[in-house]
């Protein structure tokens, strides 16, 4: 069965989500259909995925059949950078809820802490290719997701690609009202964050792992790039385990005590990286699959590598 985490607000968020990122909007809706009938209650969304309409139709027409009740799904989403400006948030989160077809959200998350200049471009870029931010700050930001709670439009909020040090900020805003509940961020064996998820936990703030299996698909991947899901080291303890690889890498995050949202549209796939609680990886597999830890990352957001408030100069 699978399992959850209660978060500091006291709601239940499982523990495996389905992810959304690169799925096309051809694809998403069947593969949301193929995972609720699956037994997944967690579907992670975001604006700038550019697919929450088709995912809304996926769920909307599992609440009709009543193959699933509103109250037992766990629904994410994401503030877009472009949408910063304390009066747009409002804005952005009742689009996300109209494209998904929902009166409200489980969890709405920051999706990074750079802030870019508002418009059509999600990505608004000058002549040299730098990203082009906006004169906002994260934590006025945080204000307007507040507001949300307030207005009932979200049940709980977090953020993502957030560091210790801008979560820091978050936690010591003067009149804080709510704080995260949780930092969704990358994670699996070739960069382990242990450091920023021990920060996270002595915090009570719950961190969800995407990218769990190294995101094969990103549209950047260069050839020389390692591969998680070809590691042999990987397969072997996969083998041992009568496991596949990717069954192994979700399994290594859910021990570590994170959410885990694996993407796929693939039925076969969606289905294999639910079972992942019918096994337990040894101590010792776990120490090995973290010192393979490498400080490798898929999502880098090299563009915006000059913004104020890019989050991976830090060493945490």
């Amino acid at each position: 069965m699978a399992g959850h985490l209660v978060l500091s607000n006291g709601a239940k968020m499982p523990t495996v989500g389905l992810g959304t990122w690169k799925s096309l909007p051809g694809k998403v809706t069947e593969a949301v259909k193929v995972a609720i009938d699956l037994g997944y209650r967690h579907i992670d969304c975001a604006h700038v995925y550019q697919n929450e309409n088709e995912v809304g139709l996926a769920i909307q027409e599992k609440l009709k059949e009543q193959v699933v009740k509103r109250e037992d799904l766990f629904i994410v989403s994401k503030l877009w950078c472009t949408y910063h400006d304390k009066h747009m948030v409002k804005g952005a989160c009742q689009k996300t809820l109209s494209d998904l077809k929902l009166d409200y959200l489980d969890l709405y998350l920051v999706h990074w802490p750079t802030g870019f200049k508002p418009g059509s471009d999600v990505f608004p870029l000058d002549a040299k290719g730098n990203v082009i931010p906006s004169d906002t700050n994260f934590v006025d930001t945080w204000e307007a997701m507040e507001e949300l709670v307030d207005a009932g439009l979200v049940r709980a909020i977090g953020v993502s690609n957030f560091n210790h040090l801008q979560i820091e900020k978050v936690l010591n805003k003067p009149g804080l009202k709510y704080k995260p509940v949780v930092n969704q961020i990358e994670c699996h064996p070739y960069l382990t964050q242990e450091k920023l998820i021990q920060y996270c936990h002595s915090k009570g703030i719950v961190v969800t792992a995407y990218s769990p299996l190294g995101s094969p698909d990103r549209p950047w991947a260069k050839p020389e790039d390692p591969s998680l899901l070809e590691d042999p080291r990987i397969k072997a303890i996969a083998d041992k385990y009568k496991k596949t690889t990717a069954q192994v890498l979700i399994r290594f995050l859910v021990q570590r005590n994170l959410v885990v949202i694996p993407k796929s549209v693939t039925p076969e796939r969606i289905a294999e990286n639910f079972q992942v609680f019918d096994f337990e990886l040894s101590m010792e597999d776990m120490t090995t699959l973290l010192s393979y830890n490498r400080n490798w990352r898929v999502c880098a957001l090299v563009s915006c590598a000059s913004h104020k408030d890019y989050p991976f100069h830090e060493e945490f």
